[in-house]
């Protein structure tokens, strides 16, 4: 039994990928589920929607490999954050649909609750930087008061991950970076803080028993190896929150190793032996999944989706164009600003289009294009919107680099590092050397397989990760290049603040 499997269920879908002993991806799997949105701030997903991706993408891994089940050693899933899965004491699920980690519908309670708690105090405890109507404790108050009957049968609350791993094993569990996102965890203690707890007035029982992300939770039921077409004999580990998995496979788990996550919304982590705690900045911090260690990052909320919504309104022919040549839209509006200088022709755009995180001025913040006249294009439209998305990412680095020292280079991954120009924009606006290795997508299922490795006994320890990391290019910032960013983000910046301002008014 030499190879391991990894589920990495992140928010569109469920990633299923099959390594061997070395931490080379055999072979990867896609299933898709829905969330859905049935009221304002509300997004809810189905559990079993979440298991049905995970039997289908492991019986569509094995047809594709002709692996015998036999071979896997272990199984170790990487879960998005926040999840408050509500089980009865039989472990039948409360509710058909359960909110995810983007679900904000928990606004009043949080804001009752800090009406007699100090906010700061209550971040320097946990750590959790996202606006507290996002955490577990604070939806778990909203459904207390809203669906009051089904909260007095509710005998755990369990993590996206966990409600997987108790379908494999039975055992209800989570690990200490899943349970650092529940909003009552106290980070230097490495347990739940039991008089917030009690101030949030939650029942300290629904909240599951805590243990290393390698911890063997059990092997695979009868039943459960048989819908996944494995073997009863298959060792299951407690896995990981999203966050620090996708941290261990993209080579940070040492301290000051940082990663660059460039997808949907952005964000820059860095690994250190303390959590990185600042009421100004706040970070958002969960405990990583590699002992001892802790996993620190700040993100802006519109980076993919800012050039998505730039692709879709701006830039049709474009698409047009691309589909005529077969190519990807975004690699053929990216070879459209390849040849604008830098600075767009005079040309800012602030790419906040989704409101603005803790380093904004306010979370109302919009996007906007600032310097436009008749003179620009649309090549330099995108070129700004490339920059934009840079300097912003620039902001956040400037800011961990204000709490820690960093290394000199930073691994890239996610969509926005398949691009050879817009690497070469990160490395200059950032002034940082961009690691571009062959991982790209697969960094959470990496860090998963990594934690079954370990926990399975097939590694001594998580420095293994490196070697499954292939580097394809080490980007350098171009001195002349960041000196002139280094202009353009003294004149971002003020932007910011004057859009923050004028966000008031909207």
């Amino acid at each position: 039994m030499n190879k391991l499997l990894a589920f990495d269920l992140g928010t569109g879908g469920n990633k299923a990928a099959l390594f061997d002993a070395e931490g080379n991806c055999l072979a990867s799997v896609f299933a898709a589920y829905d969330t859905f949105y049935p009221r304002p701030q509300w997004h809810e997903q189905k559990p079993n929607d979440w298991w049905k991706a995970v039997v289908n993408s492991s019986r569509q891994l094995l047809k594709q490999t002709q692996i015998c089940s036999e071979e896997i050693a272990g199984i170790a899933v990487s879960g998005h954050s926040l999840g408050v899965v509500q089980l009865d004491a039989a472990g039948r699920l409360l509710h058909e649909t359960t909110p995810i980690w983007s679900d904000s519908r928990a606004v009043e309670e949080a804001k009752e609750f800090f009406q007699t708690a100090d906010y700061d105090q209550w971040y320097m405890t946990t750590g959790n930087g996202f606006p507290a109507s996002h955490y577990p404790a604070f939806k778990l108050r909203w459904f207390r008061k809203h669906f009051p009957e089904a909260f007095a049968k509710t005998a755990n609350v369990v993590g996206t991950k966990d409600y997987i791993n108790y379908k494999l094993t039975g055992v209800i569990a989570t690990d200490f970076s899943y349970a650092s996102g529940s909003g009552v965890y106290d980070l230097k203690r490495w347990r739940y803080d039991e008089s917030l707890i009690e101030a949030i007035r939650l029942p300290r029982r629904i909240f599951p028993n805590v243990v290393a992300s390698a911890e063997i939770l059990g092997t695979l039921t009868p039943e459960a190896a048989n819908e996944l077409g494995l073997s009863v004999k298959t060792a299951v580990v407690a896995g990981g929150v999203d966050n620090s998995c996708m941290a261990a496979g993209a080579k940070t788990f040492r301290s000051g190793e940082c990663y660059a996550s460039l997808g949907s919304s952005s964000w820059i982590a860095v690994s250190n032996s303390v959590p990185l705690l600042d009421v100004k900045f706040k970070p958002y911090i969960f405990a990583h999944v590699v002992p001892n260690q802790f996993a620190s990052a700040l993100a802006i909320f519109s980076s993919g989706t800012t050039f998505r919504w730039l692709r879709d309104t701006l830039c049709q022919n474009i698409r047009v164009e691309a589909e005529q040549l077969g190519v990807n839209p975004y690699e053929l509006m990216i070879r459209y600003a390849k040849d604008i200088p830098i600075g767009a022709n005079r040309l800012l755009m602030n790419p906040s289009l989704a409101g603005g995180s803790s380093l904004d001025p306010s979370p109302n913040i919009r996007g906007a294009f600032i310097g436009l006249d008749l003179s620009h294009t649309q090549a330099d439209l995108i070129r700004a919107a490339l920059e934009g998305i840079a300097l912003n990412m620039r902001c956040v680095l400037d800011a961990l680099r204000n709490l820690t020292t960093l290394e000199t280079t930073m691994t890239v991954v996610g969509g926005g590092a398949i691009s050879p120009i817009w690497r070469q924009i990160y490395a200059d606006a950032m002034n940082i050397g961009i690691v571009k290795t062959d991982i790209d997508q697969n960094a959470a299922a990496l860090g998963a397989a990594a934690i079954a490795a370990v926990g399975t006994g097939l590694w001594s320890s998580f420095d293994l990760i490196h070697a499954g990391h292939q580097s394809e290019e080490i980007i350098s910032p171009i001195p002349e290049n960041a000196e002139q960013y280094q202009c353009l983000l003294e004149r971002f910046i003020q932007i910011r603040e004057f859009l923050g301002a004028f966000s008031k008014f909207i």
